[in-house]
């Protein structure tokens, strides 16, 4: 089997595999066993259908309207009516990973065998991710609840053959024109299929997934950045120590200060409290990294929990149950995942603040504790890194107005038959922006750190092995060191995808060990 595909059983999925598909444009197959499964479940849903008796979702009409028997000749118009109905999103285009990974874990559910959806709709859906073509969904429509219904109902059109998508060359076509250039024969809905398609939280989970890979990798840079401030603050990394950590016995805590404290390992900057300007202890922002950053950490890893579980979930309503029954439910409802997105958001922007505090620290004569106004070249004359901080914190407050969660709002709808609300999609909107913002925090402390341990290194003092290989690295990836002003954007621009990178980390680790 190429080692580049994903094969959906009828057991969930991984985050690797999401990201895989989302990311890195796996290819995806479906295992006998699904097939076998989508086929048994189908023979359910056939002979409920041609029962005189009405079952939601197969015989009825949806949400407030699920009173109304449908007759056999009007159910495959109901289906195609509610894909068409349902696709109501407004605002700009969702990113296409967002769009993958939807498509993919609506696919997984499908695939459980508890929706009734034919195999052939299901090998249409993995067809569609094949080809490279990624539905047009838009940013509004989604209040976490029956499902990310609007963003699932624009997958769902261009398995129709309606609507709009963008092929594999990125350019937006009448979805028929895409599925007609790869061969690919557009689905005719039947009973249940079209409900099946739109119904499940896979939107708010995809952006779970991704956002929480993202954040990993932060977290690690962001112990990598507060050790070089630490350095550069002439801090100690006494603190540091794992017996401290160890009668405070948080998990991500303890974590975070071996990272710190690996990065620190063989500095000559360290624990200088006692020279010339005494200090009995740290600020806050240098002295408790672990704590808050080891905070965020264990927050990640209850999301983590969180996400596993949906991603063994068979998220449909009604679902069909192995022993025949067809049974409606609640389990579309986003409120699991919406609280996660959240508290991710909330650690997000508590990272962010100590991260700039640390940063104001390095740039003030003050505070700084020996380095130059501003870490600049000549003071006055040059402005140095002075709003660069300015940027960190216009980030940083904005990370704050993302931290209010959405999850605590709802708003009824569907003529109050769907009357309380997730707003997951939401919560996982803002997610994304936070986590960008964050990425972006933390390349403005790396820049200024690296600057500060290289001006305390033409002090005479020597740097700990990883800052030196943190800087080499940086210097290569085209970040300048400290001299006289020039155009900064272009270095920040440059520090932010070298953190993005997951570079900042690969550059430390061959000196620390792997780092948590």
């Amino acid at each position: 089997m190429d080692m580049h595909t994903v094969v959906v059983g009828t057991s969930g999925t991984t985050a690797q595999d999401v990201i895989a598909v989302a990311r890195g444009n796996a290819r995806v197959e479906l295992s006998a066993a699904a097939v076998s499964a989508l086929a048994a479940a189908r023979e359910i849903v056939d002979a409920l259908a041609a029962k005189p008796e009405p079952v939601y979702g197969v015989s009825t009409g949806f949400g407030a309207l699920a009173s109304r028997h449908i007759s056999p000749e009007l159910r495959a118009q109901l289906q195609r009516n509610i894909v068409r109905s349902h696709a109501a999103g407004m605002g700009p285009r969702v990113e296409r990973e967002v769009v993958r990974a939807l498509m993919f874990l609506r696919l997984k559910t499908v695939a459980s065998g508890h929706t009734g959806v034919r195999p052939e709709v299901a090998q249409t859906m993995a067809d569609v991710l094949n080809a490279g073509i990624t539905p047009v969904v838009h940013e509004y429509g989604s209040l976490g609840c029956s499902g990310d219904l609007a963003p699932l109902s624009h997958c769902a059109l261009t398995l129709m053959g309606e609507g709009d998508a963008e092929g594999p060359d990125g350019t937006v076509r009448p979805a028929g024109e895409l599925l007609a250039a790869h061969g690919i024969a557009p689905v005719e809905l039947r009973e249940k299929e079209g409900l099946a398609l739109l119904n499940g939280t896979d939107g708010m989970l995809g952006m779970l997934v991704m956002a929480l890979a993202d954040l990993r990798g932060l977290y690690t840079s962001a112990d990598i950045t507060a050790a070089l401030s630490l350095e550069a603050l002439l801090g100690t990394d006494k603190v540091l120590a794992p017996e401290l950590h160890a009668i405070r016995p948080h998990p991500g805590q303890g974590a975070s200060a071996d990272n710190m404290l690996r990065v620190l390992a063989g500095s000559g900057l360290t624990g200088h409290h006692q020279d010339d300007a005494p200090r009995v202890q740290d600020a806050y922002s240098v002295r408790c990294a672990p704590q808050v950053n080891g905070a965020g950490r264990d927050t990640l890893a209850y999301a983590t929990v969180v996400a596993d579980r949906e991603l063994a979930s068979s998220v449909d309503n009604p679902v069909v149950l192995p022993d025949g029954r067809v049974e409606s439910n609640g389990n579309f409802h986003g409120a699991p995942v919406a609280y996660v997105l959240d508290f991710l958001a909330i650690v997000a922007a508590d990272l962010g603040s100590i991260t700039e505090r640390r940063t104001d620290r390095l740039l003030d004569k003050n505070r700084s504790h020996g380095l130059p106004p501003f870490l600049a070249d000549d003071a006055g004359v040059d402005s140095g890194l002075m709003i660069a901080q300015y940027t960190q914190a216009a980030l940083v407050s904005e990370m704050k107005r993302l931290a209010v969660p959405a999850s605590a709002d709802s708003i009824p709808s569907s003529a109050m038959q769907e009357d309380h609300v997730s707003m997951g999609w939401s919560a996982a909107r803002k997610l994304r922006t936070a986590v960008d913002n964050l990425a972006r925090i933390v390349a403005v402390e790396l820049y200024a750190a690296t600057r500060a341990v290289e001006l305390r290194a033409a002090q005479g003092l020597t740097p700990a092995p990883a800052s030196l290989a943190v800087i080499e690295a940086l210097r290569a990836a085209g970040v300048e060191g400290p001299g006289p002003d020039r155009f900064l954007s272009p270095d920040l621009a440059a520090a932010d995808a070298f953190v993005r990178a997951g570079k900042l980390v690969s550059a430390v680790e061959p000196v620390t060990g792997p780092l948590a």
